[in-house]
């Protein structure tokens, strides 16, 4: 199945929070298409983060739809809590939870989209049973927890294997990319296959997070377009 649509999803993990409403529209602004939010434990990954408050004001505050990552011990127990504040995707990782399988049905039972993710040691074949339960695959190409971190070349195998398969079983997941995302990789990764390219310091950390956000929709659009 193919996309034809590269999905921007600005991380506000790198905005700054004195002036998040400003740096949400700026983004909305510049087209991005998604708000991603990380919400972390301190327990799964070492920090801490933004919570249901958060993700309230949030939904609130934009019209776009909020992808929110749960990095975090046990997500079934906290994904319809997030799904009732705002969510309109909700990402857990393959690695948090026993019960992958249930945690992805629980999503799509309370009405959002269910994406699993993978940290970089983790292999993708560990989703095999998965791939046609999700809405979205996010490989991660930092280790989780913090923003800012040099992009893991390995993630692009991942990537392409995602792909493979997506081909071959006829499955209709996206591919999300997240961590290490900027101007330089952008069309690399969508090459590779992916569909969602999550950015945060490479969006926030620049003059102008709107340009910023067109430039990457500038970049990807031409590589998919030269895709075969």
């Amino acid at each position: 199945m193919t996309h034809a649509r590269i999905e921007i999803a600005p991380s506000i993990l790198a905005a700054d929070f004195s002036r998040l409403g400003e740096e949400v529209r700026a983004v909305e602004a510049g087209g991005a298409d998604v708000i991603h939010v990380d919400v972390m434990d301190g327990h799964f990954v070492p920090n801490l983060s933004l919570g249901i408050p958060v993700v309230e004001s949030l939904a609130k505050a934009t019209r776009l739809p909020l992808d929110v990552h749960l990095m975090i011990e046990h997500p079934e127990e906290y994904a319809a809590d997030f799904i009732r504040a705002g969510a309109s995707r909700v990402l857990v990782h393959q690695e948090a939870t026993v019960h992958l399988d249930r945690a992805l049905a629980l999503i799509r039972e309370h009405g959002a989209q269910a994406g699993a993710v993978v940290n970089p040691a983790t292999p993708v074949v560990l989703l095999t049973d998965v791939l046609n339960k999700v809405d979205t695959i996010l490989v991660m190409s930092v280790n989780p927890g913090f923003g800012g971190q040099e992009f893991i070349a390995g993630s692009l195998e991942k990537i392409r294997q995602l792909n493979q398969w997506r081909t071959r079983y006829n499955a209709s997941f996206r591919i999300a990319v997240d961590g290490g995302v900027d101007p330089g990789n952008a069309a690399d990764l969508v090459q590779a296959g992916a569909n969602e390219l999550i950015a945060g310091t490479s969006i926030f950390h620049t003059p102008d997070p709107a340009a910023a956000v067109r430039q990457l929709r500038k970049i990807a659009t031409e590589a998919l377009s030269q895709k075969v």
